[in-house]
């Protein structure tokens, strides 16, 4: 790979884009999905993402840089010392250099954005060293390990990972700490679920003398690096095996990252410090996350020093500005501005002040001024309008705009646009907390034009396990590089996933299940990374496969609280004498409950009524095996204690 060419394509799209125990919620224990709401809808402060007269936001997702660090080429004064920093009690101006002036263009940011990074190396997290001198691992269906080695030390550490339903290769979202995060909801939206245990590379428990966990084996016991810098590195080095893999199971290049409570803070600086994360989605992350630091005192949200003396999260160079925040030459809402112009969706909660939620809206609103100033104001979203108070709940208010964000950031088909839906709870004020506006930024030369819709796509040679699609091409000012072919399960619903791409205006999709049906859609890209709009949608029904013999299907209840329950495994054996390569599972919903997620198959609702179809990767089942790999979650009505009935299995 060519880094100066990565490093100017990521600038043409920026510019195209114009175990604790203190009771401080910052790592709270696992909380059921589905707890109750709190009773009383709390009225919510809407703020759109892009104000009248501010720079327009981009439409459409921006693809994640090729580098870990796209502005790691650019020339940065010396920074200043602890000790002749002024007390600025106002947020820093994100716009401002190092030497004073402010930026004028949106090619500016990336060397900006590098100036703001250093700073925030140098005085809160500690620093983040560059991708080791050898990285190496495997990337399975089941799960990922790292081996790393730098300077004659090495270690290790290894993440689980669950697949969706479908083929891949598959987007994927790293889960910190296992808790907090709707992982159904991320499978059901197409995207592989990646479980990392952060205290594999940064363990908590210890002192600051002799931290450990693979990171420090390899960087040394007394690095002044705190634990979520530390984390975030262990993400990078999971997405560099993800990308020497090649992308036959996992796309480096559609990559989230998420985690509640203390991984919120992990999740957010983990995204902020790689810029190949498309999507950084931060729950509940309390002090050291992202409030602001100069809010945190007024708001009476955990304490700087707890937060510093609880566990080394944060660098310790941070320790000298605990009761002095208005010291630091960097806070939050520049944290948030490092993520721009990727997806961000901050989920927060305004019911426990100890999280600081009102100095959280401040730092996102802070941020959204360089969204918007690079044109990217709908790719990010600030969400603290929830009535459920517990902490690291899955809140039902959060699983559409999860899903839309997944679609348009991770998968590439969605277009939602991001938003503040700030609770009026913890609604904080951005013009109390600056004394600078943001600037009109000059967008450049570089081509900001999406291709046109490529034409409907018509298919031929349709076996029982193929098919050929052929469209009409789409036109652009610069010229259409490739396109992606993109599909979804059943004759409706589920989700659109890329199936594979193309250079001409013709693909083959193989590895089908007979009798099944299934909808395309295709999408033109240009050399500037702009995306057309998707096609119109075409059908289709791959033929019968041979005879099959009988099939039976076994529920088992993993899990189910009040309001809802887990199925897994689903399990569904071959009874015939033959093998069978299709198999279609039927069941009834109890009235009033709802199918919320299913993994390894293709469903579809109608009714009461769940059909499950085999995914390409478990149809195929010889005499007497079984597929073990399914399951699905559902709601249910408060206190409802039945479960679905009438499984047949053909």
């Amino acid at each position: 790979m060519i880094i100066s060419l990565v490093r100017s394509t990521m600038l043409a799209r920026v510019v195209a884009l114009a175990a604790a125990t203190t009771l401080s919620f910052s790592g709270g224990a696992p909380v059921a999905a589905g707890a109750a709401a709190a009773p009383g809808a709390v009225p919510p402060v809407r703020a759109a993402a892009a104000g009248a007269g501010e720079a327009p936001a981009a439409h459409g997702a921006v693809a994640a840089a090729g580098d870990e660090n796209e502005g790691a080429d650019c020339a940065v004064p010396g920074l200043p010392d602890a000790g002749s920093l002024p007390s600025n009690s106002r947020l820093p101006d994100p716009f401002r250099k190092l030497n004073g002036s402010r930026i004028t263009s949106r090619a500016d940011w990336r060397c900006l954005r590098e100036e703001t990074k250093r700073l925030a190396e140098k005085f809160v997290y500690g620093e983040k060293p560059p991708k080791p001198s050898s990285v190496t691992g495997t990337v399975t269906s089941t799960g990922i390990t790292v081996n790393v080695s730098h300077n004659g030390r090495s270690a290790g550490f290894s993440a689980s990972v669950s697949l969706p339903s479908g083929t891949g290769p598959f987007p994927a979202v790293v889960v910190l700490g296992g808790f907090g995060a709707d992982t159904a909801a991320i499978r059901a939206a197409g995207a592989a679920v990646i479980s990392y245990d952060p205290y594999a590379v940064g363990r908590e428990g210890t002192p600051r003398s002799n931290k450990q966990g693979a990171f420090y084996s390899v960087y040394g016991s007394s690095s002044s690096t705190g634990l979520l810098l530390a984390w975030g590195w262990g993400v990078s080095r999971i997405i560099d095996v993800i990308d020497q893999s090649g992308g036959n199971l996992l796309k480096a290049d559609a990559t989230g990252v998420t985690g509640c409570s203390r991984f919120g803070k992990g999740a957010f600086v983990a995204g902020a410090f790689d810029q190949r994360i498309a999507l950084t989605m931060p729950i509940e992350s309390g002090s050291a996350g992202v409030p602001i630091f100069r809010g945190i005192p007024g708001e009476g949200a955990q304490s700087l020093s707890s937060a510093y003396g609880e566990q080394p999260w944060l660098g310790d160079a941070f320790g000298s500005f605990t009761g002095s925040p208005a010291r630091l030459p960097v806070d939050t809402h520049q944290i948030v501005a490092m993520v721009a112009p990727r997806g961000l969706f901050v989920m927060d909660n305004p019911h426990i002040t100890n999280l600081g939620p009102r100095s959280a809206s401040v730092a996102a609103l802070g941020g959204a001024e360089v969204y918007k100033a690079l044109g990217a104001g709908e790719n990010i979203t600030y969400w603290s309008d929830v009535q459920d108070g517990s902490h690291c709940a899955n809140r039902p208010e959060w699983r559409t705009p999860l899903q839309q964000h997944i679609q348009k950031f991770l998968l590439r088909t969605g277009t939602a646009p991001g938003a503040m839906r700030i609770s009026a709870r913890a609604a904080g004020n951005l013009a109390e907390w600056r004394d600078w506006q943001t600037p009109a930024l000059g967008g450049g030369s570089c081509d900001t034009t999406a291709p046109s819709p490529p034409g409907t796509p018509a298919a031929s040679a349709v076996t029982a396990t193929g098919a050929t699609l052929t469209w009409a091409a789409s036109t652009d000012d610069t010229g259409v590089t490739g396109y992606d072919v993109l599909r979804a399960a059943g004759a409706s619903g589920g989700t659109f996933t890329q199936a594979g791409s193309s250079a001409t205006t013709s693909f083959s999709d193989t590895g089908l299940s007979p009798g099944t049906t299934y909808r395309y859609q295709v999408r033109a890209r240009d050399a500037a990374g702009n995306a057309s709009p998707v096609s119109d949608t075409v059908q289709v029904t791959t033929q019968p496969g041979p005879a099959t013999g009988g099939c039976t299907a076994l529920a088992t209840v993993q899990t189910q609280w009040a309001t809802g329950y887990v199925i897994q495994p689903l399990t569904i054996t071959n009874t015939g004498t033959s093998a069978i390569n299709g198999w279609t599972v039927t069941f009834t919903l109890p009235a009033g409950h709802t199918l919320t997620g299913s993994w390894n198959v293709a469903a579809t609702v109608s009714g009461q009524t769940v059909t499950f179809r085999n995914a390409a990767h478990n149809g195929s089942l010889a005499p007497g095996a079984a597929a073990t790999s399914v399951g699905f979650q559902a709601t249910r009505p408060n206190g409802d204690t039945t479960l679905p009935s009438g499984y047949t299995c053909a």
